[in-house]
């Protein structure tokens, strides 16, 4: 399906939605118009692209979203994408629309949707938006410092009633089996505690430093507790019943998700969207693009999807410090 020169570029974006998507949208499609390209926005992700729910963007389509979160394009899970006469029913709407290649935004599950696309002989560049920060090819996810500030907002304001009533709080936050919310959130708001799925964790330990903290005077005590450890309220009872300090849960979910997109979320938003239509414009695809060292990168789809993320440790240690 490769043709000799790019005319038409289609973008979607799939999964989840995370701050920054629009911003990256946009500079997808001006790039591609300051290029002399085509642009077509493919509606509700894999799915739209199965039911052809297509149309042509221009400046005017992005026009004032750089600030806005979540997508214009909408998004949604596909079952029927993954499956034969899916696949093919998305292949035949790349061909009937003359796309002569594809930037898809989103998470893991998205960048295997575009590896089959790749396999297929389908031009195709991901750019990697999600709050979690799970893709280990990548320093950083479009979306996942949004996520950070909203949650250090969040425990900003339950530290100003903790610390009214002498209690303890348990707030639970995104990004399933990584912990680089809870890491970064709890690092940069104060946490006493922080409980990651990468890390073992003593629960007695945290309790100790719940009395040390009362012991001292101190009238709150935030634990920061990522979803992929385990049942908050579950640990607040046992910190309740320890310490006896009155302990509440706060589950955040999918507010992380919301809200206007950081500076720095907008600037990889932009950078790696101008990146991807440089790629197809030079005739490169089957890429992901990334950012290491505070430089865009590009490397194989494939490479991404089998890249390992690791865990910051020096970081967690600091926070452990930090927090006596």
């Amino acid at each position: 399906m490769r043709r000799d020169k790019m005319k038409t570029i289609g973008i979607l974006t799939s999964g989840g939605d995370a701050p920054g998507m629009n911003a990256a949208i946009r500079s997808v499609v001006r790039a591609s118009i300051y290029n002399g390209l085509k642009v077509l926005g493919i509606k509700e992700g894999y799915e739209g692209l199965i039911n052809g729910k297509i149309e042509e963007m221009n400046l005017s389509s992005v026009a004032d979203i750089i600030h806005r979160g979540g997508t214009m394009l909408r998004s949604a899970r596909s079952d029927e994408f993954m499956t034969e006469e899916g696949f093919n029913k998305a292949l035949n709407i790349i061909r009937v629309f003359n796309i002569d290649g594809l930037v898809i935004l989103g998470g893991d599950g998205t960048f295997r949707g575009a590896k089959k696309l790749k396999d297929a002989g389908v031009p195709t560049v991901c750019i990697p938006c999600t709050i979690d920060n799970d893709m280990g090819y990548t320093d950083y996810t479009i979306g996942f410092f949004t996520a950070v500030e909203t949650v250090i907002d969040a425990m900003s304001k339950l530290r100003d009633t903790s610390t009214s009533h002498g209690r303890a709080n348990v707030v639970e936050v995104m990004g399933r089996a990584c912990g680089d919310i809870a890491l970064y959130a709890g690092l940069a708001g104060g946490a006493e505690s922080i409980i990651v799925p990468e890390m073992e964790f003593d629960i007695d330990e945290v309790c100790k430093r719940v009395i040390q903290g009362r012991n001292r005077g101190k009238l709150h005590h935030i634990i920061v507790l990522a979803e992929g450890v385990g049942n908050a309220y579950e640990v607040a009872e046992i910190i309740k019943e320890r310490t006896n300090t009155d302990t509440r849960v706060t589950i955040l979910g999918h507010i992380q998700r919301g809200g206007t997109p950081s500076a720095f979320d907008r600037i990889l938003a932009s950078k790696m969207g101008y990146k991807a239509v440089e790629l197809l414009l030079n005739n490169v695809s089957g890429k992901a693009i990334g950012t290491r060292c505070n430089e865009i990168i590009s490397i194989d789809i494939d490479e991404a999807l089998n890249a390992e993320k690791v865990f910051d440790k020096s970081m967690f240690e600091i926070s452990k410090i930090l927090s006596i």
